[in-house]
């Protein structure tokens, strides 16, 4: 099971970039508790522990990858998230994929991303 997705945010790369890979920035973004590791193998905990994981890949201002978990899964399910980040104009193109979840998990994540993502940090950025 996988999810593509592709959205374009009006905001640089790098102001993208920090809102994924910055703790403080994804608190502002999302309304709950996060603590990012910012180095490549370093632990993630999303929207106050709902989300758990770590920092696979990370190319300031062009990719994230990470390895993801809802603290709902059965243990040990982990899928893989990678934000491509590309300039566009003066925003930024994001392509979006995740692999490896549950699969009754896929209509709550597809719609889930751009509940949790995408709309809020449209909004925490055409404010900066």
């Amino acid at each position: 099971m996988t999810i593509h997705q592709d959205v374009t945010i009006a905001a640089k790369p790098a102001e993208v970039y920090a809102v994924l890979t910055k703790s403080e920035r994804f608190t502002s973004m999302s309304g709950r508790e996060a603590a990012i590791s910012t180095e490549a193998g370093g632990p993630i905990s999303l929207f106050g522990g709902h989300i758990l994981g770590r920092n696979i890949e990370l190319v300031p201002g062009k990719r994230v990858v990470q390895a993801w978990r809802s603290k709902e899964w059965p243990e040990g399910v982990y899928s893989i998230v990678r934000f491509e980040l590309t300039a566009d104009g003066n925003g930024t193109k994001i392509a979006f994929d995740q692999a490896g979840y549950p699969a009754d998990a896929q209509t709550h994540l597809d719609d889930g991303w751009h509940k949790m993502y995408w709309t809020p940090m449209q909004a925490a950025l055409g404010q900066s």
